[in-house]
């Protein structure tokens, strides 16, 4: 797949808070945690790893560098493999990311074929790039080709009907409350088939 497949809407957000640093691993830091989540004291830790807890202390400070055999006598205390102690940790699940889009409130964007709406934009590198598009295209020679990008979609009818055309199935004819969810790298294109521009609502992974 090329850059000229992808929707430019699409582009736009994988793009959005791209490029960001890569945090350096604190190891100290991370010994602390792999400790505290056990629920041991220095004490229990040092013990555990047959060090001094003055060194283990040390370690958790910065204050020194571990050599190979005492970072090995870490992982064996803490029961991890070596690579686990350079395993930056997870960040938490519950974050508190929030972004609210009001009614027609969102990012516009005009093709020949769609009309989108990009919604909660503030928020960036999501996992998902949900949008509302008023689909104006009535047939599919209107397309320039398939349309196809990474990740997997899903599309809802708000108003309206729609044909979905997809690269490997025959047509689907799609009318109010009706939804699909498929592979978007195989060619889809949307035509609008009732009287008025069907209005519907994507929703496609950013992985």
């Amino acid at each position: 797949m090329t850059s000229k497949d992808e929707p430019s809407l699409i582009r736009l957000a994988r793009a959005n808070g791209e490029n960001s640093p890569v945090e350096p691993l604190n190891l100290g830091a991370r010994v602390r945690e792999l400790r505290k989540a056990r629920d041991w004291t220095l004490e229990q830790a040092a013990n555990e790893a047959g060090l001094a807890r003055s060194t283990l202390s040390k370690i958790e400070n910065e204050q020194m560098s571990p050599t190979y055999e005492l970072m090995k006598k870490l992982a064996d205390g803490l029961g991890i493999g070596m690579p686990q102690l350079f395993t930056p940790p997870k960040k938490a699940q519950v974050n508190g990311r929030m972004d609210v889009t009001r009614s027609d409130d969102g990012s516009t964007h005009v093709t020949p074929t769609y009309e989108h709406e990009l919604l909660n934009a503030g928020l960036t590198k999501k996992a998902m790039l949900p949008y509302r598009a008023r689909i104006r295209a009535r047939s599919f020679e209107e397309f320039d080709g398939w349309i196809r990008h990474d990740g997997e979609e899903f599309l809802y009818v708000l108003t309206g009907a729609v044909q979905l055309f997809t690269e490997f199935y025959e047509p689907v004819e799609m009318k109010r409350g009706d939804s699909a969810y498929y592979d978007a790298s195989m060619g889809h294109n949307v035509v609008s088939t009732s009287a008025e521009d069907a209005l519907i609502l994507w929703v496609t992974s950013m992985t």
